[in-house]
């Protein structure tokens, strides 16, 4: 396991089990104590993570960290997500795309299908798709979230109702153990029921970061999707349960 991998484990492990000792996560991870308070210093300088009292412990959900710190968090992850989900779209469809990093990474891989209307509140896949010359794009206008460079709200809700579109991809801030699904405020929640809404075909793409994270808006579950794509399988129980209901799990 590289300092990458390792990093990325070590954030997986406290956002799934919470709060972690030095000690603890130093016999984990079959390394030193000084090489573990590297991982979380590095982590910590990112707001990924929080130190109390010689314990690592995951940030205030309250709040989302900021869209350059979750660029960095397991971007070969959300990389491997984007390819998967890539091979769901066509050519010639109308695609909604929702905000977040993972959606991002989508963007840029949409340049080999021709002919795409995309309608989305996401200003960073916007971004990538003016340099598309066969794509056709509508943004939403209203309230910017200039941390994330991205509309939600009330005004977003009336914009996606106005379209159809073929498949909608969104991304969520937590999924629990049960595959209930959260984010951190219901302007977000608003806006993600919206797009669904205005879509014949769901597609959600979270990577494993998001595994185990349950915030205080709770928005819906994996049953609400047609397709569920992940860098690492979620646990059998959820995807025997969810299968069963007619959801396609994917990951690499």
């Amino acid at each position: 396991m590289n300092l990458h991998q390792r990093r990325h484990q070590l954030l997986l492990v406290v956002n799934t089990e919470g709060r972690q000792s030095i000690e603890d996560l130093a016999r984990r991870f079959n390394v030193s104590i000084q090489t573990i308070r590297a991982d979380v210093r590095a982590l910590v300088e990112r707001g990924l993570v929080m130190r109390r009292h010689g314990e690592v412990v995951p940030p205030p959900t309250r709040e989302n960290a900021a869209y350059g710190h979750r660029q960095i968090v397991n971007h070969k992850g959300k990389q491997a997500i984007a390819r998967l989900c890539l091979n769901l779209i066509s050519d010639d469809q109308t695609l909604m795309l929702g905000t977040g990093t993972t959606v991002e990474h989508l963007a840029s891989l949409l340049r080999v299908r021709s002919g795409l209307n995309v309608i989305t509140n996401n200003f960073h896949a916007a971004h990538i798709l003016c340099e598309h010359q066969d794509c056709s794009l509508t943004i939403a206008g209203g309230r910017m979230r200039k941390r994330d460079f991205d509309v939600i709200g009330g005004d977003t809700l009336q914009f996606f109702k106005r379209y159809e579109a073929d498949v909608g991809v969104v991304s969520v801030g937590g999924l629990s153990e049960r595959g209930k699904l959260y984010d951190y405020n219901d302007e977000e929640v608003m806006a993600r029921e919206s797009l669904m809404q205005a879509s014949r075909t769901r597609i959600l793409v979270v990577d494993s970061c998001k595994f185990g994270i349950e915030t205080h808006c709770t928005t819906a579950t994996l049953g609400d999707f047609d397709a569920v794509i992940t860098d690492q399988p979620l646990n059998e129980r959820v995807r025997a349960y969810y299968t069963a209901k007619g959801v396609r799990f994917l990951s690499p």
